[in-house]
């Protein structure tokens, strides 16, 4: 049959990214408290396509994905991208695996027992040129408390849900649960799953004892990272859902050890 990708296209543009995207795939995630879980990853998968090809092989993104089957996990990340480059005869390949996490968290004081689900991302990029790159990303609910707010009430004080998203480069394996950590120590008060009435009075109280605008909460969280001889490089951001605005509150950090 006739390989009409393989034919030539005279318009002569090199094409940065092509490839398949919303891959809904099983996937089995390193789990430090119990080795392993089991999710649903959404998947993107593109290579490089140079200027004489009039298009790629869909097919085979699908079926590289196949052949991982059952490992598929960040330790394989550097193998599959190989293959992508070679089956695809591409100089660049990029494959990028969103995820839901799930972590056993105990409330504060009754200690019950709740799931907390967490969006993570891995990305991962292999070039002829300038090698392999893998960044990990977690993106973390928390609780802020506004100290304007509460410097200027005779009570009381605004408090709002924000959403901080932490990404990392680094020299060693990380655990998902470490960079979570990071990011809900700065924040007022972490989010959870399920409180009953003692925990819920005190999340509240926790939260007003440690009020945070978003740039305290990137601050502190880049305070933490800075020093940390693993990490090579790291973008977060924090978006609050403002309680009494019309609009969000946001700050963003990002930082190499190249450039501090």
């Amino acid at each position: 049959m006739i390989d009409v990708q393989n034919q030539e296209d005279h318009r002569n543009i090199n094409i940065d990214k092509v490839g398949v995207k919303n891959i809904r795939y099983p996937l089995t995630v390193m789990d430090r408290e119990n080795d392993f879980q089991h999710t649903v990853a959404t998947i993107n998968m593109y290579v490089n396509l140079p200027r004489k090809f009039k298009g790629t092989h869909m097919s085979r993104f699908i079926e590289i994905l196949n052949e991982f089957y059952g490992h598929l996990d960040i330790r394989e990340f550097s193998k599959i991208l190989g293959a992508m480059q070679k089956r695809l005869e591409a100089q660049s390949a990029h494959l990028e695996i969103a995820f839901p996490y799930f972590i056993e968290k105990k409330s504060p004081v009754t200690e019950t027992t709740g799931l907390m689900e967490y969006g993570c991302r891995v990305i991962g990029s292999m070039d002829h040129r300038k090698g392999y790159d893998l960044i990990v990303e977690v993106n973390v609910p928390i609780t802020t408390v506004c100290p304007c707010s509460r410097e200027i009430s005779n009570y009381g004080a605004h408090n709002q849900r924000g959403m901080a998203r932490l990404a990392v480069r680094y020299k060693k394996f990380v655990w998902i649960e470490d960079l979570i950590r990071v990011v809900e120590e700065a924040a007022s008060c972490e989010v959870y799953s399920l409180l009953k009435r003692p925990d819920e009075k005190y999340v509240t109280e926790r939260g007003y004892e440690n009020p945070k605008f978003v740039e305290d909460v990137v601050r502190d969280i880049a305070a933490q990272l800075k020093p940390d001889p693993n990490i090579l490089w790291f973008q977060v951001d924090v978006e609050n859902f403002e309680s009494i605005h019309n609009h969000s509150a946001y700050a963003f950090i990002e930082r190499s050890k190249a450039n501090p």
